[in-house]
C-alpha cells in the first residue's frame, strides 16, 4: 500500500502563487507515472498535470506556461509549483500515484487539498 498526503494548499489572490507537495509513503517502490488532478465544486475531476518517473511531463492547456510539476524520487515527494494563479483556478487538487507490481498497475490517491483563489 501507499499513503499519499498533500500539503501545501490555501487561499490565495489571483496573481499569487502556491506550491503543493504531496508525499509518498508506505511500499513506494516502482512509483512511475504521478500527477495532480483537481476538482471544483459541481464540477468533474481533470487532470491538471502528470510526470513520468523519468521526468517526462504533460500538463492541461489551462495551467501550461503557469504551473509546473516536478518530483523527487529519492525523497518520494511530488510537487506542483502554480504562479500566476486565476480564480477558476479554486479547486480541491489532488495527488495520484500509479504503482507497477509485476504486470499489474495499482493507482493511489491522496485526500486533496483545497486551493482557493480570490479575485
Amino acid at each position: 500500500q501507499v499513503q499519499l498526503v498533500e500539503s501545501g494548499g490555501g487561499l490565495v489572490q489571483a496573481g499569487g502563487s502556491l506550491r503543493l507537495s504531496c508525499a509518498a509513503s508506505g511500499s513506494v517502490f516502482s512509483l512511475a507515472t504521478m500527477g495532480w488532478y483537481r476538482q471544483a465544486p459541481g464540477k468533474q475531476r481533470e487532470l491538471v498535470a502528470t510526470i513520468s518517473q523519468s521526468g517526462d511531463t504533460n500538463y492541461a492547456n489551462s495551467v501550461k506556461g503557469r504551473f509546473t510539476i516536478s518530483r523527487d524520487n529519492a525523497k518520494n515527494t511530488l510537487y506542483l509549483q502554480m504562479s500566476s494563479l486565476k480564480p477558476e483556478d479554486t479547486a480541491v487538487y489532488y495527488c495520484r500515484a500509479d504503482q507497477l507490481r509485476g504486470s499489474s498497475v495499482f493507482r493511489y490517491w491522496g485526500q486533496g487539498t483545497q486551493v482557493t483563489v480570490s479575485s
